[in-house]
């Protein structure tokens, strides 16, 4: 079996590298896994912007400078094994790198899932080094795999947003702002806000070519396009900006001034946009960082309560609307290079679910 992986430039995201080479032997406790599919996101496109600040590319480093491995939420398969509680023929649902195989040490083994307790990843965030055991989940949820590798991360993570919005009672807004509202986080936190009781209203931010879809998911009190934010009322307001658009967020803030009452940066669809450092009038912007509003909830609940929750709502959420997506399925390196790169210049919508594969062909 030859490893087959995509590398990117860690200074220039556009610039990739294909991989193919022998696999290392495993070591006693090591499983090999062969990661069957994997969904690209614009969650990735975080997962690499932000992979320095929070340490995506330490999951799976290559150790030659500049070049990182993108995270990717995918499934596979067990086909190796020096663990003597997992067995080969294991399904897992869990966190990979853009590769045909990985090599995992399972710890901590219960019968839903395992942690992966390979040294490096010990101080990494522990929501991304846990694998779930198929063979263990209800028949409904092994039975939408696609959707649970496009929606599930990214519904997630729209969640624990909206959690944290209304565990600080929505900041006494009257209004939410939503960017990058054809996102898949972005109509997953609407959904959710509302269903955490929100009762101001919800407005979606969005590209004029993405407006006629955002309309369509009806989840949105007003959908307004980016050329015509300035007409927003200048009322008390939350911006969550999924996109990573600083001049976006320049013209918001200082069209809301002390109405910006909270404005969160999750995610960087406009990863390339032009980044500012002036002082903002209103709120200043931060980071979200969903393990630290999931820690919280560790804390305030207990452990896994609030993922437990996140996954339920956001199995039923990505049931209720897997009809509207426009699957896809590509297989090989060259193609998961060229599905990043779109992925990168914004050509793919919130419509479409992409799956990839760097298996080889089956014959």
């Amino acid at each position: 079996m030859r490893l087959k992986e995509l590398w990117i430039d860690k200074t220039n995201l556009r610039n990739t590298r294909a991989i193919d080479a022998e696999q290392p032997d495993l070591d006693d406790g090591d499983i090999r896994v062969a990661i069957d599919k994997f969904a690209i996101t614009s969650n990735n496109v975080g997962y690499a912007f932000a992979g320095d600040l929070i340490g995506y590319w330490r999951f799976f480093p290559t150790a030659e400078s500049p070049w990182g491995k993108v995270t990717v939420w995918g499934m596979a398969d067990v086909v190796e094994s020096q663990s003597a509680e997992i067995g080969v023929g294991e399904r897992l649902y869990g966190f990979f790198p853009m590769s045909s195989h990985v090599m995992l040490t399972p710890g901590r083994v219960k019968e839903a899932y395992f942690i992966d307790e390979t040294p490096h990843r010990y101080e990494l965030p522990a929501l991304y080094n846990q694998y779930s055991r198929t063979q263990s989940e209800p028949k409904a949820l092994r039975a939408m795999e696609d959707v649970r590798c496009l929606f599930l991360p990214l519904f997630v993570t729209g969640f624990v947003i909206a959690d944290f919005l209304q565990d600080n009672t929505w900041f006494g807004a009257t209004q939410i702002l939503i960017g990058s509202a054809s996102s898949k986080t972005g109509y997953s936190l609407a959904k959710f806000v509302r269903s955490n009781g929100y009762r101001g209203k919800l407005i979606g931010l969005t590209a004029e070519r993405n407006r006629a879809f955002v309309q369509t998911i009806s989840l949105y009190d007003d959908v307004v396009t980016y050329d015509n934010v300035e007409n927003l009322d200048r009322l008390p307001a939350v911006y969550v900006d999924m996109a990573g658009d600083g001049p976006l967020r320049v013209r918001l803030h200082r069209h809301l001034g002390s109405n910006m009452r909270n404005s969160q940066i999750v995610g960087v669809t406009h990863w390339d946009a032009q980044q500012v450092d002036e002082t903002l009038p209103g709120s200043p912007p931060t980071f979200f960082f969903a393990p630290t509003q999931i820690e919280k909830r560790n804390a305030d609940w207990g452990p896994g309560v609030l993922t437990e929750k996140a996954h339920a709502a956001s199995a039923a959420l990505a049931a209720q609307l897997q009809s509207q997506l426009v699957m896809e399925s590509h297989r090989g390196v060259d193609a998961c290079a060229r599905v990043w790169r779109d992925m990168l210049d914004n050509k793919i919508s919130g419509q479409q679910g992409i799956m990839i594969s760097l298996q080889d062909a089956v014959v």
